[in-house]
C-alpha cells in the first residue's frame, strides 16, 4: 500500500516534468510560459475539490516559473481559494496558451474547441486520456 501511495503522491511531479520536457522539445520558453489547466476537482462532473491531485501538478509547474490559469466550470472558486489559495475561473478564457493540460474529464471539456486556445507552438497533455484529438502527451 505504501508503494502505491508514494507513486500516487509523485504523480503531480511526473505530469509536470513530462509537460515541461514536451515544451522544451517544441522550443517553448518555460519561465513565464502560460498554461491552461482544465479542471481542478477531485473527479469529473463533480464540484468536490478535496483531495484533488491536480494541485500537486500545479505546485510542481509553478516551481518552473509557469503561469497557470485554472478553468473549471464545476469547482466553486471560493472553495478552491479556501482549500488551496488558488484562483480559478468559471468562464472560458479568450487568450492563447503555450500549454494546456486536461486534468479532469468534465463532459464540458469534450466539446471545447481546444485548438482555439493554443499558441502556434504549444503542447496539449491529456491526463485522463479522453480527448479524441492529437495530443502531445498523456498518462
Amino acid at each position: 500500500i505504501l508503494a502505491g501511495r508514494r507513486l500516487n503522491d509523485s504523480m503531480g511531479e511526473y505530469v509536470a516534468s513530462q509537460v515541461v520536457k514536451l515544451m522544451i522539445k517544441k522550443g517553448i520558453s518555460i519561465n513565464g510560459a502560460k498554461l491552461l489547466m482544465l479542471g481542478i476537482t477531485f473527479k469529473e462532473n463533480c464540484p468536490d475539490v478535496r483531495n484533488t491531485k491536480i494541485v500537486d501538478v500545479i505546485a510542481a509547474l509553478k516551481e518552473y516559473g509557469i503561469e497557470i490559469i485554472i478553468y473549471d466550470p464545476w469547482a466553486n472558486p471560493e472553495d478552491v481559494m479556501h482549500e488551496y489559495k488558488l484562483t480559478t475561473i468559471k468562464k472560458i478564457p479568450s487568450e492563447k496558451f503555450d500549454a494546456i493540460i486536461l486534468g479532469v474529464a468534465h463532459t464540458e471539456f469534450l466539446h471545447l474547441e481546444i485548438d482555439s486556445f493554443r499558441n502556434e507552438k504549444s503542447i496539449l497533455y491529456d491526463v485522463k486520456g479522453i480527448l479524441k484529438m492529437n495530443v502531445d502527451g498523456k498518462l
